[in-house]
């Protein structure tokens, strides 16, 4: 009985948690999506399953903003 408590529980914070991202993401891209969900500590594998898309995909995109933050382009006046 404890086990089927501790499963609904977990279920129910699953949906909380999808639909608290929905709210956050709504008119971003998915490229900004995935950094948000990121900053909010979720995984690549969490993320792909919030977004509809693999894990690999987040993986290439965080890489990418990774790089991105760490050579700051240079503006020409």
């Amino acid at each position: 009985m404890a086990d089927e408590l501790l499963r609904e529980l977990i279920r129910k914070i699953e949906v909380l948690v999808s639909l608290t991202a929905i709210g956050v993401l709504d008119g971003k891209n998915q490229r900004e999506q995935i950094e948000a969900l990121s900053r909010a500590g979720l995984g690549p594998k969490e993320i792909s399953d919030l977004l509809g898309t693999s894990p690999n995909t987040v993986s290439v995109t965080l890489s990418q903003l990774k790089r991105a933050k760490a050579s700051p382009r240079i503006r020409k006046p």
